[in-house]
């Protein structure tokens, strides 16, 4: 079952009780604490962003060194949008491979995930010593990348009973208004999915909570979970927003990292 508690906010940093256990270390990280400018301000992790290349692997830097480690050790995805999840033994050498899940049970590799209104889902087996990470966009929870990524943990060692997730910072119903085609495409899926719809102002239209349906694929997926009630696209000084960012009419958009790290 979802759970909203044990939530401690730090000037830059997310946590939950939920997973930290000796032995694993995580964080939500926020827009604050790092080098860039602008609309980038301050902590953008975003190589795809027009920022400045070296503010961002400043930014990384400083991401990978709260953990412990150098820049190297810090592993991010070519995110995509999918539902595929992927085992990883060392850092990346050359390109990202294209993927929205990963899972590791080396210490010391630190797994980040970049979002801008999509949900970042950390996991921990704490028991067998797995970890995972997630991008769940609406089209990767719905496509099964929570799925996806908890069946790799237990691909290499961990047992679904003992995982545990969290979903950090994400954009909330309040701010998510969609189109009656996407309404469509979930509830023709599943009539459950029709909860996670309200009118919006906007004849046709609904206001979707991203949130909530993440935690129901969670919680189908037997994953003991926490949900971070935290809006990316409220929160325009701590978080940044894709969402936001097209309403503003402005040119790019800055990533905040989730990470986890054995």
């Amino acid at each position: 079952m979802a759970e909203s508690g044990a939530i401690a906010p730090m000037t830059s940093v997310f946590m939950t009780e939920r997973l930290a256990p000796a032995g694993i270390r995580h964080g939500f990280f926020t827009r604050r604490g790092g080098v860039s400018t602008g609309i980038y301000e301050s902590l953008n992790c975003g190589a795809g962003s027009a920022d400045r290349p070296e503010d961002v692997a400043e930014n990384r830097a400083r991401v990978a060194r709260w953990f412990g480690h150098g820049a190297e050790r810090l592993a991010s995805l070519h995110q995509c949008h999918s539902a595929e999840a992927i085992r990883i033994d060392a850092p990346f050498a050359g390109k990202r491979p294209e993927a929205d899940g990963m899972v590791t049970r080396t210490p010391g590799l630190v797994l980040g995930i970049l979002t801008a209104d999509c949900g970042p889902v950390l996991f921990a087996d704490p028991k067998n010593g797995v970890i995972g990470a997630a991008h769940a966009g609406w089209r990767g929870a719905f496509s099964g990348i929570l799925e996806a990524t908890a069946e790799a943990m237990i691909a290499v060692g961990a047992e679904r009973q003992s995982i545990v997730a969290c979903l950090g910072p994400t954009i909330s119903r309040r701010a998510y208004e969609v189109g009656p085609e996407f309404v469509d495409r979930f509830v023709e899926t599943d009539q459950a999915f029709a909860r996670f719809f309200t009118p919006s102002s906007a004849d046709g239209h609904a206001m979707f909570d991203l949130p909530a349906f993440i935690g129901l694929r969670l919680e189908r997926a037997g994953i003991a979970h926490d949900i971070i009630d935290h809006c990316t696209y409220e929160d325009e000084d701590g978080l940044f927003s894709y969402r936001r960012t097209t309403h503003h009419g402005e040119k790019d958009y800055g990533r905040q990292l989730s990470a986890i790290a054995l």
